[in-house]
């Protein structure tokens, strides 16, 4: 069954339990944010107990793709001062929260699990920041009325991949820009794009003493 965007509202037992049982921890390589990250002791299971819809915990770990994509905008904050940004698939909202620091307009974060939505909410209050939450998949429509958006690790599964490349095309045609960070996934339509940074970071699923480069691009994939 799908959930609407009110049901998250409801589940202030969702914001309390992440709040009491995820650790607020430093982010690898970006040390001007910090989030909450699921620990070896934060009971993840007892929250896909009670909701049978709990799916991939994806917004309570680092991945990759967000970490590098957060990095390169502290680095580079230019490129978001003053625009309307869009954080596509935003789990934990860390690449928001770094365009929302950087000096972002507007900051709009989006993902279809409401667990990523309160756990962006706390994330961006932890972080002082504002960023609008919405519960969707936006890459079934029409592109959003931004300047810029930003995919952390969106290309780890092929049916996605493919459907965020033809949203991110619809996005490019409208003179969106498109910035995306990611380990060198199978997936990724890396001869489409352009090349901009290189950082070494852990990765979703890997111990941060096995850290793996990844890369952020500028996508030209209309061309």
């Amino acid at each position: 069954m799908e959930r609407s965007q009110d049901s998250i509202a409801n589940l202030d037992w969702v914001r309390q339990f992440i709040a009491a049982n995820l650790p607020i921890l430093p982010v690898p390589g970006v040390p001007e944010i910090r989030l909450h990250k699921a620990g070896p002791h934060s009971g993840l299971r007892r929250l896909a107990e009670r909701d049978p819809q709990f799916g991939s915990p994806y917004w309570a770990h680092h991945w990759g793709g967000g970490l590098v994509l957060a990095r390169y905008l502290f680095d580079r904050s230019e490129v978001v001062t003053g625009h309307r940004v869009l954080d596509l698939g935003a789990g934990s909202g860390i690449v928001g929260i770094a365009a929302a620091k950087c000096g972002a307009r507007e900051v709009y974060a989006a993902d279809v699990d409401p667990y990523a939505i309160a756990a962006i909410g706390l994330n961006a209050a932890l972080n002082e920041v504002a960023i609008k939450a919405t519960l969707a998949d936006l890459t079934t429509g029409e592109p959003p009325a931004v300047d810029i958006i930003c995919v952390g690790d969106l290309f780890y599964e092929e049916a996605l991949a493919k459907r965020v490349t033809g949203f991110l095309d619809r996005c490019l045609a409208q003179g969106i820009k498109v910035l995306i960070g990611d380990p060198w996934r199978a997936h990724l339509p890396a001869s489409r794009l352009r090349f901009l940074a290189e950082y070494t970071v852990p990765d979703f699923g890997e111990a941060a003493a096995s850290p793996r480069r990844s890369g952020v691009f500028a996508s030209n994939m209309s061309s």
